[in-house]
């Protein structure tokens, strides 16, 4: 009797002790695994590629992240995807972390380690040389290309006296800097629209003897290093001048205009016109390859002229339009738009506002409301350490990738209006007018 209580008292201990496992242990599968990958960085901001497989979702992972210092920081990511891209912000430049993720609701091993360094800031100690151009009617430059130091080209319509000092009324259309001096130049149409130097009011470089230039007849000039190319069979279906070009080759870009007109030139097929869905008129588009959906993202800013309340931002694909998110923009213009394709987006007009390219986040932010009550009309960046701003009243801003910094005041820019902008490296250059004459400024540091 004895001997029968032993053998249930050990096996009523064994069942309670297998339930207990079964309670408390984790579920196990040898096959699953996390995976850390470094996708991009900024001065203050990590975007992070976290992949799973053969793991029940969705999951609660906890991600670790240690600095030089040895200083810890835990989040809690809740899992849904096998592929998410993790956004890090509030971190220092220059500086080395160490992230790790682990389930906690999961038994497997950690994922691997990963070391991720943030970027350096740049500088903001510029050097500005400017110039004005004009002698009679009221001259402009409406948008900028840099190559590189010693070749800058600027468009618009520059109106200069002949050699006996009367008003000469055929404008040049275009100057060039040879790093030591500007050449104003008339580049010729083929009178598409009955004049031969029309002002020219956007260009789009790709390299030193690889430009685009869209003239005020409606009509697309190709430079090749040597000739000038003019094309006017675009005029037939644009009403007045493009706004703006961007593209990746000469047989492969499109032009954006008023009305909400959009086209797009693929070389030997010749001119598509794109149907944008609005009549607003069309001021910027700007594209970039996204690796990780192997597309051209392409996005443009539409709007009511300067503080109208009407705006879009429409995104291009396989020739189709579709309408984005403006929440969280107040009514308002927008002129301007440059992002890194799947990390950040920027757009400017009645404000300056940025997005990040994380799950489930279509919420523009004001970015910081009181840096500038002017109107931006343009923004382009070679990083997110380097991205330049310029608009009314001479408003001009650069951001090092943690801080940013106006020039409005230290080079006098007050009295002018900044249309373009480009910026390669550690030159800017900046075109409008001021009192009636075209005026261009050189940023150097």
């Amino acid at each position: 009797m004895v001997r029968l209580l032993s053998y249930l008292t050990f096996a009523l201990f064994l069942l309670i002790t297998s339930l207990s496992c079964d309670s408390s242990e984790p579920l196990v599968n040898s096959g699953a695994n996390l995976t850390l990958a470094l996708e991009d960085s900024s001065s203050t901001e990590l975007w992070l590629r976290l992949t799973s497989s053969n793991i029940p979702l969705p999951i609660s992972i906890s991600l670790n992240q240690t600095d030089s210092q040895n200083n810890s920081v835990a989040r809690t990511i809740s899992l849904c995807c096998n592929d998410t891209l993790l956004y890090i912000d509030s971190l220092l430049p220059k500086q080395t972390y160490k992230f790790k993720a682990e389930a906690t609701n999961y038994q497997l091993q950690a994922s691997n380690e990963l070391t991720a360094a943030t970027m350096d800031t740049t500088s903001h100690n510029f050097t500005w040389q400017s110039w004005e151009f004009g002698e009679h009617s009221t001259s402009v430059l409406y948008d900028v290309a840099i190559i590189d130091e010693n070749s800058i080209w600027a468009v618009g319509e520059i109106y200069m006296n002949d050699s006996l000092g009367n008003p000469d009324p055929n404008a040049y259309n275009a100057a060039h800097w040879d790093g030591s001096q500007w050449e104003l130049k008339r580049i010729k149409t083929n009178a598409c629209g009955g004049v031969e130097f029309p002002p020219i009011v956007a260009i789009f470089s790709f390299s030193a003897d690889d430009l685009l230039l869209a003239h005020i007849d409606g009509s697309i000039t190709h430079y090749d290093g040597t000739e000038f190319i003019n094309d006017c069979s675009l005029i037939t279906q644009l009403n007045g001048s493009a706004n703006k070009i961007w593209g990746i080759s000469k047989n492969d870009f499109y032009v954006v205009s008023s009305n909400g007109f959009i086209a797009h030139y693929s070389g030997p097929s010749g001119w598509q016109k794109i149907e944008s869905g609005t009549d607003l008129d069309i001021y910027d588009i700007w594209g970039e390859y996204n690796s990780k959906a192997s597309e051209n993202e392409i996005l443009i800013v539409a709007a009511e002229q300067y503080r109208g309340p009407r705006r879009k931002i429409l995104k291009l694909l396989n020739s189709v339009i579709e309408e984005l998110s403006t929440e969280n923009i107040p009514d308002g213009s927008l002129n301007g738009i440059w992002f890194k394709s799947g990390r950040k987006y920027f757009v400017v007009g009645n404000g300056i506002y940025t997005k990040q390219a994380v799950e489930n986040s279509n919420e523009w932010i004001a970015l910081h409301p009181d840096l500038t009550p002017y109107y931006i009309y343009a923004i382009r960046g070679s990083s997110f350490n380097n991205i330049f701003l310029c608009g009314s009243f001479g408003e001009s801003l650069h951001f090092n990738g943690a801080s940013w910094k106006t020039f409005r005041s230290t080079s006098g820019f007050y009295d002018v209006e900044f249309l373009n902008t480009d910026i390669k490296g550690n030159i800017i250059v900046a075109v409008g007018y001021g009192n009636s004459k075209a005026f261009i400024t050189i940023g150097k540091n």
